[in-house]
């Protein structure tokens, strides 16, 4: 099962994605800035959460 962290930051990557297409759509800046910010966090958080389960994984050899 994968981490917390992977999940949850792929859910937040695509709601950034969500909110950049809105953001475009509806021509709001601060929209779209915000969409862009919530993909790196999501992104980041995800990385984070494959590490820890890269590391859980060398654990149980």
């Amino acid at each position: 099962m994968p981490d917390h962290d992977r999940v949850e930051g792929a859910a937040k990557n695509l709601g950034g994605k969500a909110k950049e297409v809105a953001g475009k759509v509806t021509g709001d800046e601060k929209l779209k800035a915000e969409g862009r910010a919530d993909q790196v966090e999501g992104k980041v958080q995800n990385a984070v959460g494959g590490m820890k389960d890269t590391l859980r994984g060398d654990n149980r050899n």
